[in-house]
Parts: structure tokens; C-alpha cells; sequence
């Protein structure tokens, strides 16, 4: 295996790891470990799969480290499965798919435009499965709505979340090809 994707491979788990580690509800890296594979591997399938796999990983972890009550505050009361895990992960590779966009044009407002776009998307198709799955609000359309308002508070840790672990991973992976020529595409 390659240098470079042997770090892109190690940068992704230890973002996706980062779950595990006491957060503000949904301040996690899901959008932009999304965003940064599918900028940088070079294969497409593996684009997808690495994040998803990644996200199944921290999953199982959170699952097992749940179960054995070693988490606490408000991430003891959570679970790694979930019975909308499914819409989760499809929603990371529609993020994934937007962040293809970012494998020719890697500029901070790009990036930036894509976190907010992840953010979004992640924000409309959960809350919407959320809405349309579980009976906490009516099947309306002021029912939809009152779903998306009460889900605001969480949209800006998903936001602010998003928007740290990109500068966290494409900055930490620019810096370290600038620094070090073998992780450039070129050498790789």
C-alpha cells in the first residue's frame, strides 16, 4: 500500500474514532470524513467505501463501548446501531458523491461550500426520515416543519462539527503534502 493512502486511510479512522470522545450532540466528523474521501482517493469506489466503512467501524464501536456503559453524559444514552443508521449512511454518500466535486478544485471556498452543503443535506434528509419514521410529530406538512425547527439547535453542532473536522483533515493533509513531497498525487 501506498504512503499516501496509508495516511488517507488512517486520517479518515481517526476522524471517524473521534465519535468516541465527549462531544456537544452532532459535533462529529461524519460529512467531512465524506467530503475529504471522496476528494482524495483515487478511486471512486474506494471514495465511498472508506468513509462508510470508517463510519461502520466507529459505529460498532460506540454499539460496544455503549453497551458496556463506558460512556456518559448525554452519549450513554445513544447506541452505534440504530434503525435509521440505513439513511445515515446513505446520506454520507450523497455527501461523498458532492464532495467529488472537491477533487479539482480543492480551494477553501470550495471546501467551505461543500461542508455547508453536507451540512444541509445531512440536516434535510435525517430530520425528514426522522419525521417520516417515528410518531413524535404529525404526518403534515406543519408536522415536517415543526421537526426542522426542532432540530435547529443541533444544526449548528452539525455545522460547526463539519466545518473543524474539514479544516482538522484537509488542512492537517495539505500541510502534510506540502511538507512531505511523498504524499503529493504526483509521487504517489
Amino acid at each position: 500500500m501506498k504512503l499516501r493512502t496509508l495516511v488517507l486511510l488512517s486520517m479518515v479512522l481517526l476522524a471517524a474514532l473521534a465519535r468516541l470522545l465527549p462531544h456537544p450532540p452532532n459535533f462529529t466528523p461524519v460529512a467531512a470524513m465524506a467530503l475529504f474521501g471522496a476528494a482524495h482517493f483515487r478511486s471512486r469506489w474506494i471514495a465511498f467505501l472508506v468513509p462508510l466503512t470508517a463510519m461502520l467501524l466507529s459505529d460498532l464501536a460506540l454499539e460496544v463501548t455503549t453497551r458496556l456503559g463506558l460512556l456518559g453524559g448525554w452519549m450513554a444514552q445513544g447506541r452505534g446501531f440504530h434503525n435509521g443508521m440505513w439513511v445515515v449512511y446513505g446520506t454520507i454518500a450523497v455527501i461523498a458523491a458532492l464532495g467529488l466535486v472537491l477533487r479539482t478544485r480543492k480551494s477553501v471556498p470550495a471546501i467551505a461550500g461543500c461542508v455547508l452543503a453536507g451540512s444541509v443535506i445531512f440536516y434535510l434528509v435525517t430530520n425528514f426520515a426522522w419525521w417520516a419514521n417515528y410518531d413524535l410529530y404529525p404526518h403534515t406538512l406543519a408536522g415536517l416543519m415543526l421537526s426542522y425547527e426542532a432540530a435547529i439547535p443541533f444544526f449548528h453542532w452539525t455545522l460547526l462539527g463539519d466545518a473543524f473536522f474539514a479544516v482538522v483533515l484537509f488542512g492537517g493533509f495539505a500541510l502534510a503534502e506540502s511538507r512531505y513531497p511523498a504524499l503529493q498525487p504526483s509521487a504517489a
